[in-house]
């Protein structure tokens, strides 16, 4: 291999590993909706906030637009997508599959220390719902399911449920906000947690393919989604 060829490869490995940590700095920012769903991604500002060239920053977005995370449009620039209803309806059913599974596998798994850790993260889930605390009750949500996936033990699993959680992100905490949807995730959460501690793998896989199943059934939520339609199609016009 010549000097040069040799040159060149290394060359698009290391421009390879820079927009990997780019799409992974930009991943998590829309994860935490620092970036909103319809904000235009400029390649220039990101570029010069983050000290790379454009390039990174073009392949960064363009592995975030394989992913569903962004939207890039025609002599228009690349935008943070939105999520809408028909989306979710989509997304919901195959998470409740693999999440099912997920606790079927965690209440084979899990050890008298694996069942008082979850415990200890339910009980944060109640303390925070109580605190009406919308952002602590979504980050303690996240924690209870993280610990069931490192439960199961399958990593592809966990790397496929991180992509569609992703992509749920984009909705932000508006269910949280629906009459009731709390205290019934409270109580899908410890139909889960009750079905573990009692080494129940199929009834586990049951309750928690139920608990998620009831976020299709949400009052109000195609009101909300129609609402945030317009409120981004106006984003596009301006």
């Amino acid at each position: 291999m010549g000097r040069e060829t040799a040159l060149g490869r290394a060359q698009a490995i290391s421009r390879s590993s820079l927009s990997e940590q780019v799409a992974h700095h930009l991943r998590e920012r829309i994860s935490s909706r620092e970036l909103l769903p319809g904000l235009h991604l400029d390649e220039g500002e990101l570029a010069s906030e983050l000290g790379v060239s454009r390039t990174p920053v073009r392949e960064a977005l363009r592995q975030l637009a394989a992913q569903g995370l962004v939207e890039i449009r025609s002599r228009r620039g690349s935008f943070v997508s939105a999520l809408t209803l028909e989306d979710e309806r989509e997304i919901i059913p195959i998470l409740a599959r693999l999440e099912g599974w997920v606790a079927h596998e965690a209440a084979e798994r899990a050890t008298a220390t694996d069942v008082e850790r979850l415990s200890r993260l339910s009980a944060r889930l109640v303390r925070v719902a109580a605190e009406e605390d919308a952002d602590g009750y979504w980050e303690a949500n996240r924690a209870f399911h993280l610990a069931l996936q490192r439960l199961a033990g399958n990593r592809s699993l966990e790397n496929l449920l991180g992509e569609l959680r992703r992509k749920l992100d984009l909705a932000g905490h508006r269910s949280l906000l629906a009459p009731g949807r709390i205290r019934r995730a409270l109580a899908g959460h410890r139909a889960v947690l009750k079905a573990i501690q009692g080494r129940r793998p199929v009834e586990a896989e049951e309750r928690m393919r139920d608990h998620l199943l009831r976020e299709l059934d949400l009052p109000g939520r195609g009101r909300e989604t129609s609402k945030r339609r317009r409120v981004l199609a106006a984003r596009r016009e301006a």
